[in-house]
C-alpha cells in the first residue's frame, strides 16, 4: 500500500521537519514467511542513517503470514539477525538507532510471555502495543464491520490496554514501552501510561480530535506527574 523503501527514503531526505523520525519496516506483501528476514534487513539498511528509530512491524494484519513471525525459532531468527545488523550499521554510521517491535492485540497470555522471553533475551530497545485488531467483537452490525484489514480507533482500546499491562508485568523495567491503540482523548492517553506505557502514539485520535489533542494529552500528563 505505499510505494517502497526507496521512496520514502527520498521523501525523509526531502524533508525539512526538525522532528523525531520513527520508521516502520516489515516484509512486502507477496515476500514468503520464511523468506521475511531478508526484507527487514534491506530496509534496515536503507532506512538506518535517517531514522531517530525503527519500528520492526511483526503485527500487521494485512500482510499475508506476517503474525507467524511474533512466535517461536520465526521471532529468534528474526531478532538475532536484526539485532546483528543494527550493531553493524551502529558502528558503520556512528550513531545508535533503538528498534521498537510492534506486536498484536489479539495475543494471549501465553504468546505475550514467549514474545516478552524473546524480547528480553535479544534486548529490544522497546514495544510498541499495538497494531490493530482482527476482532470485530466491537462493532458488531455496524456497517461495514465485516470489511477485510484490521481495525483501529475506539475499539481496539481495552484490547491494546490489556497487553500494556501483561507486557509491562514480564518485561525487563529498563524495556520502554510505546502504547498505541484507540487513544481517543487525554484520559485514554493517562489510562495507557497508567498501565505502564512510558510514552503514546495516536493515529485515529488526530483523525477525530485533531492536533489539540496532542496539546491536551501533554497537559493531562504534566497534571498526573
Amino acid at each position: 500500500n505505499n510505494l517502497g523503501v526507496d521512496h520514502l527514503v527520498a521523501q525523509v531526505k526531502a524533508s525539512s521537519a526538525n522532528t523525531l523520525i520513527g520508521i516502520n519496516i516489515g516484509k512486502n506483501f507477496d515476500t514468503p514467511v520464511e523468506k521475511a528476514v531478508d526484507d527487514y534487513l534491506i530496509s534496515m539498511d536503507k532506512v538506518y542513517e535517517h531514522a531517530d528509530y525503527i519500528t520492526i512491524n511483526i503485527s500487521s494484519p494485512n500482510t499475508p503470514g506476517l503474525r507467524t513471525l511474533q512466535f517461536g525459532e520465526s521471532l529468534d531468527n528474526l531478532l538475532a539477525s536484526l539485532k546483528t545488523r543494527q550493531a553493524e550499521l551502529a558502528k558503520q554510521h556512528q550513531k545508535y538507532v533503538p528498534m521498537a517491535v510492534k506486536v498484536a492485540p489479539d495475543l494471549s497470555h501465553e504468546e505475550v510471555d514467549e514474545l516478552a522471553r524473546a524480547f528480553n533475551k535479544h534486548q529490544i530497545d522497546a514495544v510498541i502495543a499495538t497494531n490493530t485488531t482482527m476482532d470485530r467483537s466491537k462493532v458488531s452490525g455496524l456497517d461495514n464491520a465485516d470489511e477485510v484489514g484490521g481495525l483501529s480507533g475506539g475499539p481496539v482500546f481495552e484490547k491494546s490496554t490489556e497487553i500494556v499491562r501483561l507486557f509491562r508485568s514480564k518485561l525487563s523495567q529498563e524495556l520502554p514501552i510505546i502504547a498505541a491503540g484507540g487513544i481517543m482523548s487525554a484520559d485514554d492517553a493517562i489510562e495507557k501510561l497508567d498501565a505502564g506505557a512510558a510514552l503514546v502514539q495516536i493515529y485515529s485520535g488526530l483523525i477525530y480530535q485533531g492536533p489539540s489533542l496532542v496539546r491536551h494529552i501533554i497537559q493531562a500528563i504534566y497534571k498526573r506527574n
